[in-house]
């Protein structure tokens, strides 16, 4: 399919996927705060993102709905193979990259994963696998677009990285293509990354440490890419072979650009205590949550997601991270 204009558009295709999908659910986790300039959801259900894939910008309209009983899957190489009860998947897009988002669309949606096997015996996971039996585990393809946001989550609360995430994406990337809802901007090039002046992180509140990080990272995203193609634990070794780049980082990026179903964030401030409480009652350690997730090898990721919907956490007693500006430092 012929790469598109920024201004023609859209490519579009609807097919139907094999299994439910809760689009809205599953691509949730590439949201980086109410404010990200590269997702929004409008009020009709649809789901826009935005994203700069190796063709160039381009944009993504995506909606879900329940297929009816016997339909049939339009445009998809599958469509004999899925059975009625699925999702109709609505898509379009615009932009260099409409063609590339399109292709990619199934796998940021979870047709890849593969659930089999995850047999939940506690009965919170049970019940929470019955509620979302759409949550899926995607991979979005763009492994930079995933490390970035990351980096900018090490060590800080949520709201002073999304803050720095929506700042510097607006200040240094382009306009999304196509009727994207206004403010909407597209990741920038590496290279970009590589020319932000040391003033312009501190306008967005992010030192030094991170801001070299994300350099770090812009200089050899080609490498980085790559691990697209990798075994799980050879795209772990990549990704932390990177300075600045450890456990916690590397899962994160594994979950959402390979859809990794086992990637665990060791190292994250609240996921063991969550973890703990959910399936045995008390908070754990890192070590202790591992544990209790080991006999859900191959699927601990989706374990991680499913306690993070079901809301049970630990009492807030303890003192919580501040929000920092180091914009005032």
């Amino acid at each position: 399919m012929r790469a598109e204009p920024l201004t023609a558009g859209p490519v579009a295709r609807e097919w139907q996927a094999p299994s439910a999908v809760d689009v809205r659910l599953t691509l949730s986790v590439h949201r980086r705060g109410s404010g990200d300039p590269a997702f929004r959801i409008t009020a009709d259900g649809n789901v826009w993102r935005t994203s700069l894939t190796p063709d160039g910008p381009a944009t993504l309209r995506i909606l879900g709905r329940p297929a009816a009983a016997g339909s049939a899957a339009v445009s998809s190489a599958h469509a004999g193979d899925a059975p009625a009860g699925g999702t109709l998947i609505s898509a379009a897009a615009w932009g260099p990259g409409a063609a590339w988002l399109l292709a990619a669309a199934p796998g940021l949606l979870g047709a890849a994963d593969d659930p089999a096997g995850f047999d939940p015996a506690h009965p919170l996971l049970r019940d929470m696998s019955a509620r979302h039996p759409g949550l899926r585990v995607g991979r979005s393809g763009r492994v930079l677009e995933a490390l970035v946001p990351a980096v900018l989550e090490q060590k800080v609360v949520g709201a002073e990285a999304w803050r720095a995430w929506r700042l510097l994406l607006v200040r240094f990337g382009d306009p999304a293509p196509g009727p994207a809802p206004d403010g909407m901007r597209v990741f920038p090039p590496a290279r970009t990354w590589l020319r932000i002046p040391s003033w312009e992180w501190h306008r967005a509140g992010v030192e030094g440490v991170r801001a070299r990080t994300v350099a770090n990272a812009a200089r050899v995203a080609g490498r980085l890419e790559e691990i697209m193609a990798m075994a799980p634990a050879a795209a772990d070794r990549r990704l932390r072979a990177l300075p600045g780049i450890g456990v916690w980082t590397s899962a994160e990026v594994r979950q959402r650009a390979c859809g990794d179903p086992d990637a665990v964030s060791v190292g994250d401030y609240h996921l063991p205590a969550d973890v703990g409480w959910a399936l045995a009652g008390h908070k754990v350690d890192d070590a202790g949550m591992l544990e209790l997730l080991a006999p859900y090898a191959g699927h601990r990721y989706r374990v991680t997601r499913l306690v993070e919907l079901s809301g049970v956490r630990p009492p807030r007693r303890g003192p919580r991270m501040s929000v920092r500006d180091y914009r005032s430092f």
